[in-house]
């Protein structure tokens, strides 16, 4: 348990600063602009993502323009993750 929420606080301070690094914000659950988000609610609006693998053809489905702006505050490695470097 205690190694588990080791790497949560570790991606919370990750994203934390990422964000304000570029000076930017997400929006929260009420829709408002916010630097400082939890991770659990950016963990939860990535839950109805999906892979799609017909004959070796991959493909992400509800790849929505709110979530790539998201990913950009995670790096290289969600964003291949995600098909999308």
């Amino acid at each position: 348990m205690g190694l588990c929420l080791l790497f949560y606080s570790l991606g919370h301070r990750a994203l934390r600063q990422s964000l304000k690094r570029g000076s930017q914000t997400i929006q929260n659950q009420l829709g408002k602009p916010t630097a400082t988000p939890t991770l659990g609610w950016v963990f939860q609006c990535f839950m109805s993502i999906d892979l799609l693998t017909f004959a070796s053809f991959k493909q992400i489905s509800n790849l929505s323009e709110q979530r790539c702006w998201f990913l950009q505050f995670f790096g290289a490695p969600c964003r291949k993750y995600y098909l999308l470097c």
